[in-house]
């Protein structure tokens, strides 16, 4: 099921509305939505796919207004159900009379949700809207989720019911959350394409054309990774529109529902400062990460130099693989996901206590602080409980010592370690 309609009627905050959560990004600038957004909606045990559009100008031939209509028609070629949405507070433009003959040829049944209909005295607004030619016309407030219930009854009627159990979601150990994080313009939404094999989100020259997070699923070696790729992150004082703010704060939020973090650098530009701000969100967050070099077929530099200058830039992900690809091309990204699923292991693994304990009695330990034993407390991060003689965190030095050792020992590529200390 597809919602179209032109910029700024209410698209998304209809969308969300059916969803029950806020997985497009809503505002008053219009056009805001660029990609086709995807979400599982229930309705009285009736399931299905709702997508959300970018506004619709049939024939504008700027660059985004016109990727923004090939995603949306190819989301309308699949479609089962279109609920075409017009502003019920305004006349009917030329845009929504284009954008009617468009849907009436592709012959796909439509509802016509007039929209910011919120009281009952303005229902008649809705009647003017049957110029467009279309029977089913449904009054409605997306925003105080008014006539939602109609609409939807009259959607889902030859939808079949499901039991809850019948539509249970991938188990967790066979599916992987990718979050495609990075600056703006270093090719995520490429990379995504490359991943999917599609056309999946907008790509174009302009920075920060990605504002919504924009998931696809991939099966790969009998596993499924769920790659998401979000908004270009920028430095606060560098970002002026609503629309990229909220897209920052999405981004950071999909960082951190994901398993694991693929950080894109551009090899063209080396790695900025903003780079290592990036890595640090998904350090704290504790992710496990893939460092990705993108645009390395155009790179000027060779890679013992490249890498000796990413190692140093980012020392604190040491333990991060890095895959050299050209999305554009689509090489190098078979080894990318053998990377994603060892940083996801070791993320998800746990030590028995016994063999932890067996191997801090293994350490040179030289220390003023002394460890008595340990035991590992949770998973995604790995994170560890250290009893010592004295109260307070081990010095920086001891606990790279000890994360070093565990390394060694145990494996844990790809994952950040956590430590911390207890008085026994």
């Amino acid at each position: 099921m597809v919602i179209v309609g032109r910029p700024n009627v209410g698209k998304s905050t209809l969308f969300n509305a059916i969803l029950g959560s806020r997985r497009s990004i809503v505002g008053d600038e219009p056009g805001i939505t660029r990609d086709r957004i995807h979400g599982q909606a229930d309705y009285h045990g009736r399931r299905f796919e709702l997508i959300d559009t970018g506004g619709i100008v049939a024939n504008d031939a700027d660059l985004i207004p016109s990727e923004i209509f090939k995603q949306a028609l190819a989301a309308l070629q699949r479609a089962a159900h279109v609920i075409f949405l017009i502003d019920g507070r305004a006349e009917i433009t030329a845009a929504d009379r284009e954008l009617a003959t468009l849907l009436r040829r592709l012959g796909k049944p439509v509802a016509l949700a007039v929209n910011k209909i919120d009281a009952p005295h303005r229902e008649h607004l809705a009647h003017q809207f049957h110029e467009l030619g279309f029977h089913d016309i449904f009054p409605i407030s997306a925003e105080h989720h008014l006539g939602l219930d109609p609409l939807l009854d009259h959607l889902t009627r030859d939808f079949p019911s499901q039991e809850p159990e019948e539509a249970a979601p991938a188990a967790p150990e066979n599916r992987i959350k990718v979050a495609i994080i990075g600056r703006p313009n270093v090719g995520k939404s490429t990379l995504l394409n490359a991943f999917a094999g599609a056309e999946r989100a907008i790509v174009s020259p302009v920075a920060g054309t990605t504002r919504d997070a924009v998931d696809e699923t991939v099966q790969h070696n009998g596993l499924e990774y769920v790659f998401v790729d979000t908004a270009g992150i920028r430095r606060k004082g560098k970002t002026k529109l609503m629309a990229e703010k909220l897209s920052v704060v999405m981004a950071r939020r999909h960082l951190r529902m994901a398993n694991v973090a693929l950080l894109v650098l551009d090899a063209t530009e080396g790695v900025l400062a903003l780079d290592a701000t990036i890595a640090g969100y998904a350090q704290q967050e504790g992710r496990a990460m893939v460092i990705v070099v993108n645009k390395w077929d155009a790179a000027n530099t060779g890679k013992r130099k490249f890498l000796e200058d990413l190692r140093d830039s980012l020392k604190f992900l040491d333990y991060a693989e890095i895959a050299f690809v050209s999305a554009q091309k689509r090489t190098g990204l078979r080894a990318v996901f053998g990377m994603i699923r060892r940083a996801w292991e070791s993320a998800s693994r746990r030590i028995p206590t016994g063999e932890l304990n067996r191997f801090v009695e293994s350490l040179h330990w030289e220390y003023d602080m002394k460890i008595y034993y340990m035991t590992q407390v949770s998973v995604r991060p790995p994170s560890f409980l250290v009893f010592t003689d004295r109260a307070g965190d081990l010095h920086f030095s001891a606990e790279r010592y000890l994360i070093n050792r565990l390394r060694e020992r145990f494996g844990f590529q790809g994952t950040p370690l956590v430590i911390r200390t207890r008085r026994r």
